[in-house]
């Protein structure tokens, strides 16, 4: 059954979720992305040894599609050349942009979302470092891939280097292959499609793009095929994990809303000493006493004025 939602939810949840406190968050995680997969060189021989075992696993499973990929890529430039581009540009365009429409249209969602994709980056982040691994097009020739980034590097904007701009391949980990977290990404952009979308293009939308992204890394020799499946284990691992970092924030923020809490001065009525008492109402002795006389004029009866009003003069 399709979930209802109370009107004003949506406001609601964007009031608490605000895009200054949201952004600076994607933005850093993003920048550890970087910098992990900067930072996390390895050893090259190790890198090379790490690919070959990979492409042994494969071809004794004959699992090994990167090859006919590779050559279907390097013959036709018009598929070629669009897979250059979707690889060096949709990993950074598509999942910004879902972020931000899950934050405008379904912020019910977001929080989990987010997280999700959070927590499946940083483990990404430790397969880079735990594993450093040689991409296809950077093995060495005769085992008959090649780097169609390199070959296509006239079309666009990427050095043959890497999909990094040009003068830039340097500052990129070109040995962070496994897990492939393009997949990754593009599997968690086609989730949220397929769920979230509400329509039947944003369905097929949702299912086309990880498929599409696990041909196009193995194609352009950036990733074995055990990468894409790594990808895929790493985004199943964040999803489990999701609801328990979510818990964890929440409590982090309670305890640090306490110790951060003003102390509200208590208010009360005075106390008034010398044995006198007031009762609820009353900031003075007799306060109550006194507002019946008042009321009660000169003719008020001793019961209408109190216990211990004096008796009336005869």
């Amino acid at each position: 059954m399709p979930q209802t939602e109370t009107p004003g939810t949506e406001v609601a949840l964007r009031s608490r979720l605000r895009w200054w406190t949201e952004l600076p968050l994607i933005l850093l995680v993003y920048a550890c992305y970087s910098a992990g997969r900067l930072l996390a060189r390895g050893d090259v021989t190790s890198a090379v040894d790490h690919g070959l075992t990979i492409l042994r696993i494969e071809k004794a499973l004959h699992l090994d599609a990167e090859h006919p990929l590779n050559r279907l890529f390097t013959r036709a430039s018009w598929l070629g050349v669009p897979a250059d581009f979707w690889y060096a540009s949709l990993h950074y365009l598509v999942t910004p942009v879902i972020l931000v429409w899950l934050f405008r249209a379904r912020a019910r969602y977001y929080r989990a979302a987010r997280t999700w994709l959070m927590s499946s980056t940083f483990i990404g982040l430790i397969g880079f470092t735990l594993l450093p691994t040689c991409p296809p097009r950077l093995l060495s020739a005769d085992h008959g891939f090649v780097d169609t980034m390199a070959q296509y590097s006239s079309y666009g904007w990427w050095g043959g280097e890497a999909s990094a701009p040009r003068g830039m391949g340097g500052m990129t980990n070109q040995y962070a292959a496994m897990p492939s977290l393009h997949v990754g990404w593009a599997l968690w952009c086609g989730v949220m499609l397929w769920r979230y979308g509400g329509t039947r293009l944003t369905k097929v939308l949702g299912v086309l793009y990880p498929l599409l992204t696990a041909l196009v890394v193995m194609g352009t020799a950036n990733h074995y095929f055990l990468d894409a499946v790594a990808g895929v284990a790493v985004m199943g691992v964040g999803l489990l994990l999701a609801p328990r970092v979510m818990r964890a924030a929440d409590l982090l923020r309670d305890r640090l809303s306490r110790r951060t809490a003003p102390v509200t001065p208590t208010t009360g009525s005075p106390i008034v000493s010398a044995g006198c008492q007031t009762s609820a109402g009353e900031r003075i002795p007799r306060q109550r006493e006194s507002q019946f006389d008042d009321a009660a004029g000169p003719d008020a009866s001793p019961t209408d004025t109190g216990e211990g009003a004096p008796a009336p003069a005869r």
